[in-house]
């Protein structure tokens, strides 16, 4: 078999930040946590919990720990309660996800309606919206936006980091329509749309391919949909051990991406275990 592995697979430079932060605050101090998962991958965290770092809540936090906040951002409520409190506060947010929130802050501030193109429940999204003041929406794709957007006279976008460039241009499209004016902060980092596009090369010439990540990942599900659209058999796995190898009988073309909060040691498995797979399904 033929392993193809797209590029700028695995860590982002936001998460690669971040993960580094987290560990080179455990060694420093104790009592250390993460307000919520660092990123989103199981295996990855779970590593993490082994050096000592935990996991918490907001309202489990206690006076004289130390909170790293994680890649994805919080809501400005929760750092302004943690600055209330006796706790050393680390910010480990990603920077783009940290331009996010300020471009929502200022077309709120400047008077936009703030159209925020991501995922309702997805801990980033939360935080981009608490820095709205004067009215906001979040909608998941266009035809959401046709939904449940009226008319403004001035309309702002932003999106999700992770988010896919051509649904953000959907929902852009549908925007233009209800407004006088519309200002458009293309939030999404390069990173992401670089990522999509390797992935979609190698769905082209794969006759299986294989994304890997965190199943709580929001964009490696998007990279799944994005294969999936284009690759005859895509499957999400998180890590070697999901791989049937039934899936590789008559395979010549394996495809391998990964999301951004992906570790490097998970890709290299899967790899190392494809290599080795002879006669497979036997």
């Amino acid at each position: 078999m033929n392993i193809i592995v797209a590029d700028y697979s695995g860590f982002c430079f936001g998460v690669e930040r971040a993960v580094k932060i987290v560990e080179e605050t455990s060694v420093e101090g104790k009592n250390v946590y993460t307000l919520g998962p660092i990123i989103h991958n199981p295996q990855l965290v779970k590593k993490l919990e082994e050096k000592g770092v935990g996991v918490k809540k907001l309202e489990d936090v206690k006076d004289a720990d130390t909170v790293v906040i994680r890649s994805h951002g919080v809501p400005k409520e929760h750092i302004e309660t943690l600055k209330s409190s006796n706790v050393k506060i680390v910010d480990a947010t990603c920077p783009f996800v940290t331009r996010a929130q300020n471009q929502a802050a200022i077309l709120s501030s400047d008077g936009y309606f703030l159209v925020v193109f991501g995922e309702k429940e997805h801990p980033e999204v939360k935080g981009i919206i608490s820095y709205a003041n004067n009215g906001f929406v979040v909608v998941e794709n266009a035809e959401e936006a046709e939904q449940c957007i009226d008319f403004h006279d001035k309309i702002g976008v932003v999106a999700q980091t992770t988010q896919n460039r051509a649904e953000f241009d959907r929902v852009v499209d549908v925007l233009k329509l209800r407004c006088n004016e519309l200002k458009i902060v293309n939030t999404i980092c390069n990173a992401t749309t670089h990522r999509q596009e390797a992935a979609k090369k190698v769905a082209l010439i794969s006759d299986i391919m294989y994304v890997i990540g965190g199943k709580n990942s929001g964009n490696t599900t998007r990279l799944y949909e994005i294969c999936k659209e284009i690759c005859p058999k895509v499957l999400h796995i998180e890590t070697k051990d999901e791989i049937d190898k039934s899936d590789l009988i008559g395979v010549e073309n394996v495809g391998i991406t990964a999301g951004a909060s992906t570790p490097k040691f998970l890709i290299d498995e899967v790899i190392e275990f494809l290599k080795e797979v002879e006669h497979a399904g036997e």
